[in-house]
């Protein structure tokens, strides 16, 4: 689970008196959120979004406007329990402060969870180099009300064992053309996927998937291959074929965004951040920091 927001390391506190004698201090913070009702992370002008009401809260702490960089965005419906954002401020304000203060005026669905000075060079985006989503299906007949908007939900049965073994071809260096969405503007489609497990955990089957970075709809149109290996429609070889077409049309359906969490960001430790360790069903192979 998440750090506590008390006691600054000898570095941190280092990183803030040298910041602060420039005149501007860097703050990273943990968030968490509830995808359901949200526009997805980025600002967005006919609607609610993550970064909107940070901003918003962020600002009425700061007694100014701020602007936030996040380590990955993330689309409507999906939700995150690691994101990690960054902002510049001059104002001094304590760890208490931005975490209470940001979440006094926070909706429910948003809560900052840490808060830590860091070194100017700290950047919430280039300066990771691992991410890890964990999709949640409720593999079951009858569709879920508790959990709407919360799982994906699949009524015929999956195979785990099936999904697991054919989503290894994904492990490894490749071109992901076929499984980004038409949209996604990376310029390149080539990423470093780091593991991939699929496991059943009673009525759910749970796919996390850790990678260098990861391109637009990528985690969910891989659910989506899988989710038809799981129930039969496909041959366990089939994501090869997928993998190889760099073409989108060789692929599946987009799973459905409600499933989707994004739990962990990596960082070099010498920016000696919170581990974060997302909530949604722990015990699965390879959850927390790497």
């Amino acid at each position: 689970m998440v750090a506590g927001v008390t006691g600054l390391s000898e570095y941190q506190e280092r990183a803030g008196h040298e910041l602060a004698g420039a005149g501007s201090q860097r703050w990273a913070l943990g968030v968490e959120y509830d995808g359901r009702g949200l526009l997805g992370w980025q600002r967005q002008k006919d609607g609610p979004s993550v970064q909107g009401h940070l901003e918003a809260a962020l600002g009425f702490v700061a007694n100014h406007s701020v602007e936030l960089t996040c380590a990955g965005r993330t689309d409507a419906g999906v939700h995150a329990t690691a994101q990690v954002v960054h902002f510049d401020t001059p104002s001094r304000r304590d760890t208490h402060a931005w975490v209470l203060g940001a979440n006094s005026r926070l909706p429910d669905g948003i809560a900052v969870t840490w808060a830590r000075p860091v070194a100017d060079d700290f950047h919430a985006r280039f300066g990771a180099f691992g991410r890890r989503y964990r999709y949640v299906i409720a593999n079951r007949a009858v569709r879920p009300a508790l959990e709407a908007g919360r799982v994906s939900w699949w009524r015929r049965p999956l195979d785990a064992s099936r999904m697991h073994d054919a989503g290894q071809v994904f492990v490894g260096e490749h071109d992901f053309t076929s499984l980004r969405a038409a949209a996604c503007q990376a310029k390149s489609a080539v990423r470093q996927v780091h593991s991939l497990a699929v496991v059943r955990r009673g009525a759910h089957v749970v796919l996390d998937i850790h990678a260098n970075a990861f391109l637009h709809h990528m985690v969910r149109n891989i659910a989506g291959v899988l989710l038809a290996v799981g129930d039969g429609r496909a041959e366990v070889d089939w994501p090869v074929k997928v993998l190889a077409a760099r073409d989108r049309r060789a692929s599946g359906i987009t799973a459905p965004a409600g499933g989707l969490y994004f739990v962990h960001v990596d960082y070099p430790g010498e920016f000696e951040l919170p581990i974060t360790s997302g909530p949604v069903f722990d015990g699965v192979p390879g959850n927390g920091a790497v």
